[in-house]
């Protein structure tokens, strides 16, 4: 499917205003930084619903997501668990599974002017590194409309041993675990982040221009008070 949206005049000066900077290094991150929405949080229903996981798996889901939301469980176990719950089923089924809900429900929520902006960047020779919180299964499924390979992917992941996957994890860059997963990838600076929410703010706070793209209100407050540069994709106006 081809993304194509006219940039409006504002979309076009960020995307400038970025590009000037000429970063070395840039970090994204993904859901509701280069689309509308959390895709994690949204296949993790779907695959509940559609039986990818055992229904032991799905009876103990439920109630814990809902813990979750509750506040009774952590941000980094719930992301670490909601990879780590398809052990023992075969890696190539649960990426065809991602990549199908992803093409169903997420392309048309790709902001246009953050693929043209990664799109740009990589152009000017930019290295970029997608980072989330998020099962890498569906961050590769996103990347492909991005372009930026799945060696520079930073989220959520489990071992996978001859193609089956396991409950072992290997990181959940979630809060401090962004800034962490980075410096384990790359060796100097990060000269531009993007992120969406508290959990992008340590990795924010690393880079040497930090870029708030539709904060959730606690990164607009963080973002305000430090004068980071906040920006609104064009369609959530509509």
């Amino acid at each position: 499917m081809t993304i194509t949206r006219q940039l409006t005049r504002r979309a076009s000066e960020f995307i400038d205003l970025v590009l000037q900077l000429q970063p070395a290094v840039a970090a994204f991150d993904c859901d509701g930084t280069l689309w509308a929405g959390d895709a994690g949080e949204g296949f993790f229903s779907w695959e509940l619903e559609q039986g990818l996981v055992s229904d032991q798996i799905a009876a103990w889901a439920k109630p814990r997501y809902a813990a979750y939301r509750a506040g009774q469980v952590t941000e980094d176990a719930m992301c670490g668990e909601m990879v780590s719950m398809h052990h023992g089923l075969s890696e190539t089924l649960v990426q065809a599974a991602a990549t199908k809900y992803f093409e169903e429900t997420f392309i048309r929520q790709i902001f246009p002017e953050m693929r043209t902006l990664v799109q740009k960047l990589q152009e000017q020779g930019c290295q970029v590194w997608a980072v989330s919180s998020t099962n890498e299964w569906m961050i590769r499924a996103g990347m492909r409309y991005f372009d930026i390979p799945e060696d520079r992917i930073l989220a959520a992941a489990v071992e996978v041993h001859d193609g089956i996957v396991t409950n072992r994890l290997t990181r959940v860059p979630s809060g401090e675990g962004k800034p962490r997963a980075l410096r384990a990838a790359i060796s100097g600076p990060v000269d531009a982040a993007f992120g969406n929410s508290k959990w992008d703010i340590a990795m924010l706070e690393i880079a040497r221009a930090p870029f708030a793209v539709n904060p959730n209100p606690d990164l607009d407050r963080v973002a305000r008070q430090n004068g980071w540069r906040i920006y609104f994709p064009d369609s959530l106006a509509d």
